[in-house]
């Protein structure tokens, strides 16, 4: 297991090393504390640039729901992708829930997303996160995420 100390950093480029989701839908820009197998806390920066906001609205630019989940999933995904055993697994969601989405998201925010492994066991890894802007939440929920290439070590054979 890594022993990263918990105030360890990952800029855009280790993130790509760790997890599998590039440009558009790589939704995280800097990792900026984790503590393998336990927490991961990043953020994201939006700009007007970002493709989603031309659609969504022309006249109330705003992050759509389902960019928010996935920064939350990338970050959770971060709390055992960073562990060196893991680093570059596929991913796949198994379950969300308890999402709640508590203000809007506009050009020029910041998004800080903290993320806890709560269990992670044969594949499955089941937490929470929770997002903030300038303090005020954001977007929360919990998360149950797959490693295939672990999980089918542990399906039956027939």
């Amino acid at each position: 297991m890594s022993e990263a100390p918990a105030a360890a950093t990952l800029d855009i480029n280790a993130i790509i090393r760790h997890q599998r989701n590039r440009f558009p839908v790589l939704l995280i820009d800097r990792v900026t504390a984790f503590d393998p197998g336990k927490s991961a806390t990043a953020i994201k920066c939006y700009t007007y640039n970002e493709w989603f906001f031309p659609g969504h609205f022309e006249d109330d630019p705003n992050v759509p729901g389902f960019v928010q989940i996935e920064s939350l999933a990338q970050t959770f995904i971060m709390t055992f992708l960073c562990m060196d055993e893991y680093q570059g697994m596929k991913t796949s969601f198994v379950s969300i829930d308890k999402v709640k989405f508590k203000r809007k998201i506009v050009p020029g925010d910041v998004l800080t997303i903290e993320a806890t492994l709560r269990s992670f066991k044969r594949g499955i890894a089941m937490g929470s996160v929770r997002s903030a802007v300038d303090g005020e939440p954001a977007c929360s929920g919990d998360f149950v995420v797959a490693v295939p290439a672990i999980l089918d070590r542990f399906k039956p054979r027939t």
